[in-house]
């Protein structure tokens, strides 16, 4: 069946059919695109090392806290190539650098940074390879190096565990590099592939840095760590550098770092021979110095042979510091659980093949959606947000988030709730861990005797509430809305029954607070995500109301709290019936500022591009219409049709700016009707990702499907990797966690959705309906649901990964299908039809 590919809006689609239907692989990177490029590599909480298009490992975010622009000196890879006739040949395995070549600067110092040229200890001036290309499918990294002028191709591929479900699997501080070398000629060669590694470990108070070789079972290679600093000071902590490899030359330090002895032991002594001749035993750093080990890795290759090497490097900072706060300190989730990096690493080598087998089975899984490609690469990159200093665990697990992340800082902490509130991919991906935020968030942010509740959560652990501050009203309406998901994802009536009385206190305070004749509308002050606070009855907010309300009464049903659902209903229905009646101008929804108030940052007549938010959630989580469809519909195409942007050419922009020139990006509110107020909102003249990605969702629900796959288009397109990182869509800061409502994409487009109570599955294709597939993810597995046309009649079958899935029924198109088995798992899928 062909796509419906109407424009709804009345605005033009900057994109030709083929462009927005694009099914194809992975994009390769070259040239230009490979310069912003930086793909994070570590587990959930853990910091991350990135790895850049050119095959660096850069940005060392590893001490608890970002670090953009850091990289250790001399941790680059060499190999080192010994064919039988002709001479020993040595290559950076990277991409040749790019400009500028006037250095890095400012630098601290003196001889370094701008006007000394690249900086040397990143072995700037050796040879690298001519050749170079990036494919990036998350969790999976890949740099491709080649050259006419050396016999051996290389892919550098870097990954990290990451299972759905599977928490601490997918937590692991480590980066595993599995390198593949590809001898292209008719000879045999001998080669050495070489990882150096700085032992930062105190970073930035080092010295006394411990580095020895180790060895166990089926690993060996260079352990780290620090006897400057005491096991509980944050600046404590260990690394790892392991291979399975049983052929390896290996030192400790370099024998001597006086003027250019390093490098040129690489170059002269390492790529004559392919051999270290540095010290093996272990090596002291003095006060304010480090040293740089080596592990190389041994082989040989026999014409057009193929071969994998793989390096394990792992982490672990066990203490973690409140560095914007009181300077306490605590341990981390996983230095709770391992004692160095060491047992880190040489845990990941034990189990190396499963841990590869079920990561690359997620995205085989994930790559078997029918979905353009754009699409897939959008919700798959930003999973990598996870991996960044976005996010920690605490000691005992809970993972607690900034929105994202200045250069060498987190961005605004708490886990806010009205920025964490968009997000959609952990809550499918990594149940538990949402869960877990649930619970943290009722136990410590709602004051019992109202209901009102903290959107951000005090650090450190244990640490009371302030309630001196606004609530923020669609944070803690998105609290409601987000405890439903975790029921509706898990099933856990025990889980449900143990929150809903906090859970109901939080919804009531809106009777308190901002809707206080319990009409529906929001008249209250109420603050929001947008650091402000809106004054009269608004549908953003009003919208995350009426939801809630929605969530609210279809929890306290299923708990036999019939009182409370009723007065929700009744509510509910009354706020419906006002907010179409009076906040809607026959085009879009509007908000409602009272009479004679002068207050700053109000957007009034405005087309606000999240102005029916909570219809979005009601869609995901099956809660019906909770606005007049017709109206929700016309609202987004208002929003296109005023807040879409081809390109930035005619566009002043005097906040923050994240779309220029030729990008394309949906404005956070424009007043097309007139009325924009002397102050106007807060960042209504930006481009701000999560917001777009949420409102391109909306519209595929909604039937306006060639708007909504533009937005996200247009997105991407922006981190094409020359212009911005594909793997860093930032808005406060970099990594930013609002992007995650991208994971709506993969739910608008496939329909799908899971009551796992009664065990109801829901699709609704709206692309590729004859022949439709698209990952899955919830509480109890994982895997690919299909839909075909068999006749006129859907038939749909779920293919499970990991875990189990248990069907009753499925819906689709109104119609429900009955499955020939009723649980699927990993030997054997259910399919489901009509009854004949």
């Amino acid at each position: 069946m062909r796509e419906d590919q109407t424009c709804h809006s009345g605005r033009r689609i900057p994109y030709t059919d083929s462009q927005l239907f694009d099914y194809g692989p992975p994009l390769s990177l070259t040239g230009e695109q490979l310069n912003q490029v930086a793909f994070p590599l570590g587990g959930i909480g853990t910091g991350c090392i990135s790895l850049s298009g050119r095959g660096e490992l850069v940005d060392w975010e590893i001490f608890g806290r970002p670090n953009k622009g850091y990289r250790p000196a001399y941790t680059t890879m060499l190999l080192q190539m010994r064919p039988v006739k002709g001479d020993p040949i040595l290559r950076v395995a990277e991409g040749e650098l790019g400009p500028p070549y006037t250095g890095r600067g400012p630098m601290d110092g003196q001889f370094i940074g701008s006007g000394f040229g690249p900086p040397r200890e990143f072995l700037s001036g050796f040879l690298r390879f001519r050749e170079c290309s990036f494919t990036g499918a998350f969790p999976f990294g890949r740099v491709d190096l080649s050259d006419p002028a050396v016999p051996v191709s290389v892919a550098i591929e870097g990954w990290s565990p990451f299972m759905p479900g599977q928490v601490e699997d997918s937590s692991l501080p480590v980066a595993v590099l599995d390198v593949y070398l590809t001898n292209e000629s008719e000879q045999p060669i001998e080669v050495t592939l070489a990882l150096g590694l700085e032992n930062i470990i105190g970073w930035p108070e080092v010295g006394g840095s411990r580095t020895e070789w180790v060895e166990g079972g089926l690993w060996h290679g260079l352990g780290m760590t620090t006897e400057r600093h005491e096991p509980t000071s944050p600046r404590y902590g260990s690394l790892a550098l392991l291979t399975p490899h049983p052929d390896v030359t290996y030192q400790t330090a370099f024998a001597s770092s006086e003027w250019f002895a390093a490098s040129e032991s690489l170059l002269f002594g390492f790529g004559a021979t392919g051999r270290f001749d540095g010290p093996k035993e272990p090596s002291l750093s003095p006060e304010g110095q480090t040293h740089v080990g080596h592990l190389g890795l041994v082989a040989s290759l026999q014409p057009r042979e193929r071969r994998c090497l793989t390096f394990v490097l792992a982490w672990l900072m066990p203490n973690f510091e409140h560095y914007w706060g009181g300077g306490e300190v605590w341990q981390t989730h996983h230095g709770r659980l391992w004692p160095s990096a060491l047992e880190v690493a040489a845990h990941v080598v034990d189990h190396l093949g499963r841990l590869r087998a079920t990561t690359r089975s997620f995205r085989e899984a994930f790559d078997e959606s029918t979905l353009p490609r754009y699409v897939l690469d959008a919700v798959s990159s930003q999973m990598s947000i996870l991996r960044t200093p976005t996010v920690t665990r605490l000691t005992d697990g809970t993972l607690y988030g900034f929105e994202g992340c200045h250069a060498n800082a987190g961005c605004c902490p708490g886990s806010c709730s009205h920025v964490w509130s968009y997000a959609q991919t952990m809550a499918y991906l990594f149940p538990e861990l949402e869960r877990d935020m649930r619970e943290q968030d009722y136990a410590v942010n709602l004051r019992e005797c109202d209901g009102h509740m903290q959107f951000r959560l005090p650090l450190p652990p244990g640490a009371p509430a302030d309630h001196g501050y606004h609530a923020a009203a669609d944070g803690q309406m998105g609290g409601v809305l987000r405890t439903y998901r975790e029921w509706l994802i898990s099933g856990d009536d025990d889980w449900l029954r143990s929150l809903w009385p906090k859970v109901r206190k939080a919804l009531e305070y809106a009777w308190q607070d901002w809707d206080a004749d319990q009409d529906g509308l929001m008249e209250g002050i109420h603050h929001n995500t947008l650091d402000i606070e809106y004054h009269g009855p608004d549908t953003v907010c009003g919208s995350m109301y009426l939801a809630a309300l929605r969530a609210g009464e279809e929890m306290a049903r299923r708990l036999g709290d019939i009182e409370a659902a009723d007065a929700y209903r009744r509510v509910f229905e009354s706020g419906r019936a006002l907010t179409d009646e009076r906040l809607f101008n026959g085009e879009y929804y509007f908000q409602e500022v009272p009479e004679g108030v002068d207050a700053p940052y109000q957007y009034g007549e405005g087309c606000i591009c999240d102005q029916v938010l909570g219809a979005w959630h009601a869609r995901m989580l099956g809660l019906g219409d909770i606005l007049d469809p017709r109206k929700v519909r016309s609202a987004l195409g208002a929003v296109y049709r005023h807040n879409f942007r081809d390109d930035f050419r005619d566009h002043h922009n005097p906040h923050r700016v994240y779309a220029l020139n030729d990008d394309k990006g949906l404005l956070i509110c424009t007043w097309p009707r007139g009325g924009k107020p002397e102050r106007s909102l807060t960042y209504a003249f930006e481009c701000m990702i999560g917001f777009e990605y949420q409102v391109g969702a909306h519209m595929v629900y909604e039937g306006l499907l060639r708007e909504g796959l533009t937005v996200c288009k247009a997105i991407r397109d922006r981190h094409d990797g020359r212009r911005r990182n594909p793997y860093d869509e930032f808005e406060c800061g970099s990594h930013y966690a609002r992007s995650m409502s991208n994971y709506a994409y993969l739910l608008a487009l496939s329909g799908f959705r899971y009551s796992a109570h009664d065990a109801v599955l829901t699709l609704d294709p709206k692309v590729r309906q004859s022949d439709f597939a698209c990952f899955f993810a919830v509480d109890s597995g994982w895997g690919v649901v299909r839909h075909r046309i068999e006749g006129s009649r859907p038939v749909v079958s779920v293919h499970v990964r990991e875990g189990r899935l248990k069907v009753s029924k499925a819906v689709v198109g109104g119609l429900e299908l009955t499955p020939d088995a009723l649980v699927a798992v990993p030997t054997r899928p259910i399919t489901l039809r009509t009854p004949d």
